[in-house]
């Protein structure tokens, strides 16, 4: 659960938020961005063009915890299937075929990650998750 007031992780069922003590709640609207988005919104759109919209949102957002997450996530995520699928594609045959999985596993996580950010899951991909929450975590 992510405190609406300053975008802080805080524990689920937890009443105040543990950084600013605002009070959290389902009825609470979810924090806004530098840019006047929810917070739900920009996570979102930190996937939308894969690695690309993660770095116009990892530059952009100033603050927010929770998008930068989803930013760096988002570039580590597209990026590494971007340069697996460029590398792979060269190799006659069983490069194809590696490009179709990559292809769809691609679509699959980028399906999954919309629906989870958009939702105001902090959602973490094995490896990539909790490097991108520590990456988040320093810049803020």
């Amino acid at each position: 659960m992510f405190c609406p007031k300053c975008g802080a992780e805080n524990p689920e069922g937890a009443k105040f938020c543990s950084k600013c003590g605002a009070e959290l709640g389902v009825s609470a609207k979810p924090s806004e961005t530098s840019v006047g988005l929810s917070a739900n919104v920009a996570g979102l759109l930190c996937y939308v063009l894969g690695w690309i919209s993660g770095i116009v949102f990892l530059v952009i957002e100033k603050r927010n915890k929770f998008v930068k997450f989803h930013a760096w996530q988002s570039i580590m995520t597209f990026g590494v299937l971007t340069v697996a699928s460029l590398v792979l594609g060269w190799i006659p045959i069983i490069g194809l075929v590696f490009d179709w999985i990559i292809g769809i596993l691609g679509l699959v996580l980028w399906i999954v990650l919309m629906i989870q950010a958009g939702t105001g899951k902090m959602w973490k991909l094995p490896w990539v998750g909790n490097w991108a929450e520590r990456q988040a975590s320093k810049a803020s």
